[in-house]
């Protein structure tokens, strides 16, 4: 620091006597610098940066190991099944055709166990307009997919005119329930007999719930296949 006397402002002075002047001059090579904040604020941002990279290096390993264990589970199912399907195959191989005609007969036995006659009435009724009346119906074969039951269905319906029987048709496909292909139509001829006769063939669909499960009295309480 170096201090330098020019003059002293504070008395008047007079055109003969000289004026002189003080100042302070600071001759240091970086003046007023704070070197400790550009440090801090680098070592805050590596911190920042070092936590980031170990949270992302830790969420991939887990992403990681999950992965890993859902496919070894599948893996395994995989196994699983084809040991299932094998040991059904030696099974199989293993029975006589007797035996075999037993066991489908079993299957089917049990498929229509399952099936309910009086959810069908009620699922037609629900279906078939006012005037379109029932002549026939029978049940030509059921099986159970996926946990629900499957139906093929003779059904001969009399209606007036086709016009009633087309749109009944689309109904039925629009609902889902059932599904209806016209097979024939015959002209009722006879004393008292009016409309025609239209021979459908029909799958049936029952939905989850829509009507009480059928029990295996059902079949005979209402004259269903035996």
């Amino acid at each position: 620091m170096l201090s330098v006397t020019l003059g002293s402002p504070d008395r008047p002075t007079k055109k003969s006597e000289p004026i002189e002047f003080m100042t302070t001059l600071n001759l240091a090579r970086r003046p007023f610098s704070n070197r400790t904040l550009p440090w801090t604020v680098t070592a805050i941002t590596i911190c920042i940066s070092l936590l980031a990279f170990l949270l992302i290096v830790r969420a991939t390993g887990q992403a990681n190991a999950q992965a890993y264990a859902v496919q070894n589970d599948i893996h395994s199912l995989n196994q699983q099944e084809q040991a299932f399907r094998k040991q059904a195959q030696e099974v199989e191989k293993s029975l006589t055709a007797e035996q075999l005609q037993t066991l489908t007969a079993a299957h089917e036995l049990v498929d229509r166990k399952i099936f309910s006659w009086s959810r069908l009435f009620a699922d037609l009724e629900d279906a078939l307009p006012g005037t379109v009346r029932v002549k026939r119906i029978s049940v030509r074969d059921v099986a159970a997919r996926n946990e629900q039951t499957l139906a093929e269905l003779d059904l001969t319906v009399i209606a007036k005119t086709p016009t009633t029987i087309t749109e009944m048709i689309a109904e039925m496909d629009r609902a889902g329930v059932f599904q209806a292909q016209l097979r024939a139509q015959n002209l009722q001829k006879g004393r008292g007999e009016n409309g025609t006769e239209y021979d459908l063939f029909v799958l049936y669909h029952p939905r989850a719930g829509s009507a009480a499960e059928g029990k295996p009295a059902d079949l005979a309480a209402n004259g269903g296949p035996r």
